[in-house]
Parts: structure tokens; C-alpha cells; sequence
């Protein structure tokens, strides 16, 4: 079957998303699990240790607590309570942690740093999969046991006010309740004074057990501003107030009841310096968590200082303190300070249940679990416990019993440390058999490439041959065997027989045609050679460098430490590309004598130009050096001064450029921290400049995209981008000149909705023109007008979504697009190849030039939100992805429209489309073999499980970008 390169690669990359799909279901691990819960049965607890023939302790103590209140504030970083900021903003909380009657501790979250995996840590004490970062989005219910399923099943009445993720994850569990959205991140207002609306009402009823508040409002606030801004004190110091309401009012009905109540205050996950959340630095793994009851009452003197522990043991504690079992798959451990003021019986108690719970999991989930040095310690503090029993049963109350009590204590609570230690290394268990697209992709470069742009894919011909069969038969025998294994717990043996057949269908039939393939390659001797079509064709020293660096960058992925500072990778390679273009600039411009470009045949493929200045309408070969596309020899020569000194300094001006936006956002890891020019213009100080330069920007952008629009657009342009300064002015990142302050903020909806108006209508009018363009295919104009409208319409989007501080990014991206379009591309003649993985290396380059990393904690929600009054699921997503991805889509946009208005050639877009495909599968292909052969490495969910996700949807995007690539090649092959 013969297609054209870019519908071949189209199709390709489609296949790849699937692929890439399936691998992600693969790689990401199931948490251990214990199989003796399952829809939560009910299971008598531990008795206490034998203690020979006499009746021994058999039934759960009773609930250490009346009532039970959880005030969980979202991204409560432990420096907000316990450093400078809680003792100016949070008063009442800062004396009950060092004076008051209460324990303090900084809770440790585990990655992925986001809320509602974190939500399921507090509750079912086990860590969540670091998948759980994309089931954020939208919450499935909890099937785990869980703290708030026990309560319910033991006749607890649950309350609850605040984030409605709660109310995905126990959608039957409270008996009253209001949720609001969590993703709405503008709103740090009424986002909790929806929760604590309520509070009067309820704190004067009895008919509840359990009330849990979450307040959103710091967490949004973070988003938006950072940790830094004004607005963090002052919502601090309202969580401040609603601490010491609620626990005035606790005290007072502890006053009647005279049993104890307890009161929670503490945080799902931190905030990131920037004021994101989801990866692995200390400020968004450090929470506050405080437990605050008459029942800890201090002595005058006694001072208790922050311990460090793990956010799964709150789980363990509350079951406790509630009086009830402990979650099954709970890897946490109990909080030892708030029952050690109990008698010790009771103590020893409460840490044997735990120890138990805990060994049952270990159980469950290593099969050499008597090798394990907390089995070992857990069986010794057993003996000991029942030794302890005995004496303690015999009334004997002599000193022996007290040290014997005291040394199973310690022996209990190292017993617990080293089996949650154990049971949290065991959370990464793979899927491996769930885990041939970019082989095929690779050997079909030299068709592909080819003057034709096509290329015989060898599909029906194996679908029918013996090898189909053969391997078709191996791979289902090979799932029978593995499905039907007694261990087996793969995402394809829960397929139906019909499907996983058909996916193993889709790999034979792939395996078939890449051995057809490269049979037929290797046959022809064609496959290191660029050009099939010119025997004696050479790579030129720009080829030389795109491959050596696209391979390097490869081979980087595969060290921690390079992805985490994977910015740095592209920030050298476009700065030596911009060197190997002048070098060539130079060459041609001052050596002709020596060393003249020879014009070719390259002119099927490549870029002739549309313009007079720079076409030659006698063109002739030579072979010898096919690399360079049809070049007039006075291409350069006919420039007048001006362009000629603007070609020569064209590359340093781009290497400028370059160099002030790295000063602009530091990104990465290890130097994220140090100040750059961002932090500057974003503080409260300097909104005066941050001003001046947005608008600057704005005007800039306005300069450099409406040279090429229709009138209309041009217009829509320009009050689009008078409508992003508005929407910033609204709420109060920028100034108007008559504006002394910005007091009177809002959210900006009505500014905001203003802009997209013009978006969709410059995107609309660019999309008609290109349909007009299939009526009228001798105007070539037309098309060429509607590409660049569609691209200027993104451009408006962008300049919305952006930060006021990172529109000059934007502009900083227009220009060395000009740049490269006049000064570089067109004299030099470069052919479809080429171009595209220079777009391709500055698309990437952009994308780190935001302040973007492969750290999730850097992706901007507050952009998904722009516009939007609430919350709306699908407009979200694609704004906070468009926000995101915006370097890499304008730079391929701008590919599309580039190669249509410069070329007549109706291969240079299926070129174009096939190298931006190989560009993308191969890093993604190559980082997923890494990632898989470094499955144990010690940074695979801080580093490498992240960069995964955003390869995830990079591939994605790519996909949707060569499937436009495909529609623009078919509508140029008609014109």
C-alpha cells in the first residue's frame, strides 16, 4: 500500500499514543494491597499476646476521644505554622504548639505531591500510585479500607465541608456535606467562606462524631501569587481565627461531657517557591500537623519541639483514637506522644494492634517475609509482650515489670519503624508485561525523504504470509501462560479475549512489515544514505550536528541529574546551532572563492522561495552535494547592505535573545532557587516596571504578528491584546498610568472572555480562509494569509495565558522567528528537514525558556482558568495544556505556515511531517526503555516518573500536530 511520508508518520505517531498509553498502565506501579479487606469485612482484632491458660485482652479498646474535628488547610506548608510567618499571622496556633495542650509534628508527604493522593494517605495510611497525579483531575471513589469507612460502618456520624474531591473518594459516607471545587484556583475567597459559613450551626449540634473542614483558599492563593504574596498572611491569619473558634468551642462542651475531643490542623502537601505543588522539593513535602486535646495536657517546663514523621501515620493514629481498626493497608505507624499519657497495659495495646496490622500486610506482599529484620524485631516484641502480660496479671508491680514494660515499648516502636520502612519499598511493584512504532519510522527515512515523499508500506503482504501466523500464535500462547499463572495480576489478562486478541493482531501485523521493511532496505543498500535518489550524497556539517545532538540529548536522559537540569541540554544545543549557522552564514558570505555552494537537485524537497529576491528561475545540479537546496549564487550577493550586515548579525542577535531569557526564569532543580529576573519584576516593589515592560511586550507582539493579517485581524488583534493588559490590570498584576494601587481586584472574567472573543475570531476567520483556499486553489494567497491568521490567533491565546513577567518570552520568540525566516532560512536555503528540527530544538528550548521543568510543581493551574467564572472540566485542561506546551505548538505552527507560504513543493510538508514525527517518537521511544531498565533506580518517582508524564503528553501532542501536518500536506497536494 503506497502513502505519502506524512501520512505514514501521521499514522505512526497515532499508533504510538496507544502504545505510549499502554506503557504508562504498565509502568506505574500497584501499591501493596492486603487481601484480607477486601470490601472492607469486617475482621476481629488481634488478641494481646498468650499469656498462658488466663483470658487475655481480645476486643479493641474503647475511643480515646468524644468527637474528632479534621481542619485540613490545602498546601500548609510546615514553615507556615512553625516559622517566622505563624508566629506573626498565626498567634493563637503558635501558643497552643509551644504552651498549649497539644503535639506537634511536621509530616512528610510523599510524591506525587498533589491533593488527592494525599487525601487517601491521611485516610488509608497506605501511599498512593504516582498515577494517582492524573486520577487528580478527576476523583474515582475509594474501594481501600479506610479510616472514613470503618467510622461509618462503626455508626460514626461524618460531616463535611470544603474540597469536593471528598466527596468523589466517600460519595456515600457523610451524612451531610458541601463541596466546592478545588481546580478553580482563582477564588481564594469564597472558596472558604463556603466551609466556614457553616460552622456556627454545626459546632452547637451534638448529632456528629467526625467533622472535617478543607480550606482551599491558601492553596489558590499559592497558585496565583506564590508563597510570598501579602495575601498568604492575611489568609493565615483567618485559618487562625476558624482554629481558635472551633477549639474554644471544643473545650467548652468538653466542660459538660468531661471526655476529651480532639482537633486536627494540618496540610495534604507544601507549595513550591513559585507556589506550585506536585513534586519533591523539602517546601512541598513538609506539611504541619498538629494535634490539639485536653487530653495532652503539658507540664509547666515541658517543651515539645516539631518531630519529623510520615503523613500515613495520622491514619493509624485517628483509628486509634476513634476506637477502631486499623486500615488494612496502612503503612503508617502510631503517632506514640498522643496515647503515652494512658497506662502502659493500654499503650502496649495500641502498638501490638499496629504491629500486627502491619506484619499482615508484609504477609501479603513479600514472599520472603521471615527475612525481614522488622518481622524479626515484631516476633521478639510479641515474646516479650506476653512475658509482660504475665507479670502484669500476677499483680506484680515491682520495678522489673516497669523496665520489662518500657524495653517492649522501645522494642514495639523500632519493630513499626522497620516494618512501615519495608512495606514502603514495597509499593513499586510493575506490571512489565503490559510495557515497534519508531523502527518502522527509522528505516523508512530513505523513502520518505525521497523527491516523491512516498513510500510502499509493506502492510497486506505479511498480514497473509506464514510470519503473521507464526508470531500471532506465539504471542497468544505466550498470554495464555502468563494469564493464566497463578500470580498474574497484568492490565492485559483483565482484557476480554476479543481485545487483547486484537491488540496482538496489531504487534504481528507491525513485527511483520518492520522485518518487510528492512528486508527491503537492506536489499537495496540505501539506508545510511540522505538522499536514496543520489548515490554519492554527503551529509553536510548541520546534518552532522541535528543527529549528534538529537542523539546526545538521548543518551542524557538516561542520568538523573540531566533530567532534572534538562533545560541546560537545549539551552547548549540551540546556542551551538546558532554558532554552526553563522559559521555557515560566514563561509558562504566571505570564502566563496574556496568553498562556493554548489546549487542541486535539492530543490524537489526544498524551500523555493516566493519572493524575487531570493528565486532563480535557471537552476541546475549537482549531485555531488545534494545537502543544499537550489541556491541562486548572488542569493547573497543581490542583498543590500542593510540585509547583508542583518544576515551576518542575525545570529549573535538569536544568541542574545537566548541568553536574556535564561536570566528571565530559573528553572531546573539545582539553581531554581537562586533569583532571577522573574522574581524581580513579580514582587509587590517593582509593579511599576513589571508594567511598563508588559506593555511593551504587548506592542511588540502587535508589531510583529500583524504584518501578514487581513484587516480584520488585524484589528482583533490589536483590541485582543489591549484586552490581555486590561485582564492583568484586573487582577492586579500590572497598573493603569492613572492607578496609585490595585485595591479594587477582581477575578477579571468579563476581560478575560473579551480576548477569547478575538481568539476565536481571528481563529475562525483564518480557518475560512483556508477552506476558501479548496474552492479556490489558483490563490495561493488566501491560504497562506489563513495559515498565519490561525497562527496569530494562538499567539493572542498565549499572550493571555502567559504571566505578565513572561510575555517578553513571547515576543523574544516572534522575533528570532523573524529573524531566522528572513535572515537565515531564506538566504541559505535550508532544506524541509532541516528547518523542522530547528523548530523543533526551539519549540523545546521555549518550553524551559517559561520557567517550565519536569517537575509537575511548575505546570501553572491558575492559567486553565482564565476566563472562567467555574469550574469546567475539558476548557480547563486545554488552557492549563496550551499554557504548558505553548513553546513547542507556536514553533510548530509556525513550521506549518512557513514551509506552506515558502514552497510550492508538495513533498516539503510530508518531509516536514515525517522528520517532526522521527524528531519526537525518538527521544520518547528511547526515554521509555531507559526509564524501564532504571525501574529501581532511587529517583524514579521524583526524576524519572515525572519527565514520563510529560513525554506522555508530548507524544500526544505531537500526534494531534502531525495529523494537522497530514491535512495541510493533502490540501497543498490538491492546490
Amino acid at each position: 500500500m503506497r502513502l505519502g511520508s506524512g501520512t505514514f508518520a501521521a499514522c505512526c505517531v497515532v499508533i504510538q499514543v496507544l502504545g505510549v498509553a499502554l506503557f504508562l498502565r504498565g509502568f506505574f506501579p500497584a501499591p501493596v494491597r492486603s487481601s484480607s479487606r477486601t470490601e472492607h469485612q469486617a475482621e476481629p482484632p488481634a488478641p494481646e499476646p498468650s499469656a498462658g491458660d488466663r483470658s487475655n485482652w481480645t476486643k479493641l479498646p474503647p475511643p480515646l476521644f468524644r468527637k474528632v474535628v479534621i481542619m485540613l488547610i490545602d498546601g500548609l506548608r510546615d514553615d507556615f505554622v512553625f516559622g517566622s510567618k505563624g508566629v506573626k499571622f498565626m498567634p493563637y496556633t503558635t501558643y497552643l504548639v509551644e504552651k498549649g495542650a497539644s503535639h506537634s509534628f511536621v509530616a512528610e508527604a510523599k510524591l506525587p505531591t498533589v491533593t488527592m493522593p494525599r487525601i487517601k494517605a491521611l485516610m488509608t495510611g497506605s501511599l498512593p500510585g504516582f498515577i494517582d497525579v492524573v486520577r487528580n483531575l478527576n476523583s474515582p471513589a475509594l474501594v481501600e479500607d479506610n479510616v472514613i469507612t470503618q467510622a461509618k460502618a462503626a455508626g460514626k456520624r461524618i460531616i463535611f465541608y470544603g474540597d469536593e474531591t471528598w466527596v468523589k473518594l466517600f460519595p456515600k459516607h457523610f451524612v451531610e456535606y458541601d463541596g466546592t471545587t478545588s481546580f478553580f484556583v482563582s477564588d481564594y475567597t469564597e472558596v472558604d467562606d463556603n466551609v466556614t459559613r457553616h460552622l456556627d450551626k454545626v459546632l452547637k449540634r451534638g448529632d456528629w462524631d467526625v467533622l472535617i473542614l478543607h480550606y482551599l483558599g491558601l492553596d489558590h492563593i499559592g497558585h496565583v501569587s506564590g508563597p510570598s504574596s501579602p495575601l498568604i498572611g492575611h489568609k493565615l491569619r483567618e485559618m487562625d481565627s476558624i482554629l481558635m473558634k472551633i477549639h474554644t468551642s471544643l473545650l467548652s462542651e468538653e466542660r459538660e461531657t468531661l471526655v476529651p475531643n480532639l482537633l486536627v490542623l494540618c496540610g495534604d502537601h507544601g507549595m513550591s517557591e513559585a507556589g506550585g505543588h506536585g513534586a519533591s522539593s523539602v517546601e512541598e513535602l513538609n506539611t504541619a500537623l498538629i494535634l490539639i486535646s485536653s487530653a495532652f495536657e503539658r507540664k509547666p517546663g515541658d517543651i515539645r519541639r516539631p518531630k519529623h514523621v510520615q503523613q500515613t501515620d495520622l491514619a493509624a493514629t485517628l483509628a486509634i483514637g476513634l476506637g477502631l481498626p486499623i486500615p488494612g493497608n496502612s503503612v503508617g505507624s502510631l503517632l506514640f506522644p498522643t496515647v503515652e499519657g494512658r497506662p502502659v497495659r493500654e499503650q502496649l495495646r495500641f502498638l501490638h494492634l499496629n504491629a500486627v496490622q502491619l506484619s499482615k500486610l508484609l504477609q501479603e506482599n513479600v514472599p520472603s517475609y521471615t527475612k525481614e529484620p522488622g518481622f524479626e524485631q515484631f516476633k521478639m516484641s510479641e515474646r516479650l509482650h506476653g512475658n509482660w502480660i504475665r507479670l502484669y496479671l500476677e499483680e506484680n508491680n515491682s520495678e522489673v515489670l516497669f523496665n520489662l514494660g518500657a524495653k517492649v515499648r522501645r522494642q514495639y516502636l523500632e519493630a513499626l519503624r522497620t516494618l512501615s520502612l519495608s512495606l514502603s519499598r514495597q509499593v513499586a511493584q510493575y506490571d512489565i508485561y503490559s510495557m515497534l512504532v519508531l523502527v518502522l519510522l527509522l528505516i523508512s527515512i530513505p523513502q520518505a525523504l525521497s523527491s516523491k515523499a512516498e513510500l510502499e508500506v509493506p502492510l497486506w503482504s505479511p498480514v497473509f504470509s506464514l510470519l503473521f501466523y507464526l508470531v500471532f500464535l506465539v504471542l497468544s500462547a505466550l498470554h495464555v501462560i502468563v494469564c493464566t499463572s497463578a500470580e498474574s495480576s497484568c492490565y492485559f489478562c483483565g482484557l476480554s479475549w476479543l481485545t487483547a486478541g486484537g491488540v496482538m493482531a496489531l504487534i504481528s501485523a507491525l513485527l511483520c512489515a518492520v522485518v518487510s521493511a528492512l528486508a527491503k532496505v537492506f536489499a537495496d543498500g540505501r539506508l545510511l544514505r540522505k538522499n536514496p535518489a543520489h548515490p554519492k550524497a554527503r551529509w553536510s556539517e548541520l546534518d552532522v550536528l541535528i543527529l549528534l545532538g538529537t542523539l546526545g540529548h538521548v543518551l542524557s536522559l538516561g542520568a538523573s541529574s540531566f533530567v532534572e537540569e534538562e533545560h541546560q541540554t537545549w539551552y547548549f544545543l540551540i546556542n551551538t546551532l546558532c554558532l554552526a549557522l553563522c559559521h555557515e552564514l560566514y563561509r558562504n558570505c566571505f570564502l566563496r572563492d574556496d568553498c562556493e555552494p554548489q546549487p542541486c537537485s535539492h530543490v524537489e524537497q526544498g524551500l523555493v522561495s516566493s519572493e524575487p529576491a531570493l528565486s532563480d528561475g535557471n537552476i541546475h545540479c549537482n549531485v555531488s552535494e545534494p545537502h543544499r537546496v537550489s541556491k541562486s549564487p548572488t542569493s547573497l550577493d543581490t542583498l543590500r547592505g542593510y540585509e547583508k550586515w542583518m544576515v551576518l548579525a542575525s545570529p549573535w542577535v538569536i544568541l542574545t535573545c537566548c541568553r536574556l531569557l535564561r536570566s528571565l526564569n530559573q528553572t531546573g532543580v539545582q539553581w531554581a532557587h537562586r533569583p532571577d529576573l522573574g522574581h524581580w519584576l513579580t514582587s509587590s516593589d517593582h509593579k511599576a516596571e513589571l508594567s511598563v515592560l508588559a506593555a511593551l511586550s504587548l506592542l511588540m507582539i502587535f508589531v510583529l504578528v500583524q504584518r501578514r493579517c487581513s484587516l480584520t485581524s488585524k484589528v482583533a488583534m490589536a483590541l485582543g491584546l489591549l484586552g490581555v493588559y486590561c485582564y492583568r490590570a484586573a487582577i492586579g498584576n500590572v497598573l493603569f498610568p492613572w492607578q496609585r494601587d490595585s485595591k479594587d481586584i477582581s477575578k477579571g472574567v468579563i476581560e478575560a472572555r473579551f480576548v477569547h472573543v478575538f481568539v476565536l475570531g481571528i481563529l475562525f476567520t483564518g480557518t475560512k480562509d483556508l477552506l476558501k483556499s479548496q474552492v479556490i486553489a489558483a490563490d495561493f494567497t488566501i491560504k497562506t494569509v489563513g495559515l498565519w491568521e490561525i497562527y496569530s490567533g494562538l499567539v493572542l491565546l498565549a499572550a493571555l495565558l502567559f504571566r505578565p513577567h513572561n510575555l517578553p518570552v513571547l515576543v523574544l520568540s516572534l522575533l528570532i522567528q523573524t529573524l531566522m525566516t528572513k535572515f537565515i532560512w531564506k538566504p541559505l536555503r535550508h532544506d524541509a528537514a532541516e528547518i523542522t528540527i530547528m523548530h523543533y530544538w526551539f519549540g523545546q528550548a521555549f518550553f524551559y525558556f517559561q520557567g517550565n521543568s519536569n517537575n509537575i510543581a511548575t505546570v501553572d493551574v491558575s492559567a486553565g482558568f482564565v476566563g472562567l467564572d467555574t469550574y469546567m472540566e475539558v476548557p480547563a485542561a486545554f488552557l492549563t495544556a496550551f499554557a504548558t506546551f505553548a513553546g513547542p505548538v507556536l514553533w510548530a505552527s509556525h513550521l506549518v505556515s512557513f514551509l506552506s507560504t515558502e514552497t510550492h513543493s508538495g513533498s516539503a510538508l510530508s518531509h516536514a511531517c515525517f522528520c517532526y514525527a522521527l524528531t519526537c517518537s525518538f527521544p520518547v521511544s528511547a526515554y521509555i526503555i531507559l526509564v524501564t531498565s532504571l525501574r529501581h533506580h532511587l529517583f524514579i518517582w521524583s526524576v524519572f516518573s515525572p519527565k514520563l508524564l510529560y513525554e506522555g503528553m508530548h507524544v500526544l501532542i505531537t500526534a494531534a500536530i502531525c495529523v494537522f501536518f497530514t491535512a495541510m500536506d493533502q490540501t497543498n497536494t490538491k492546490s
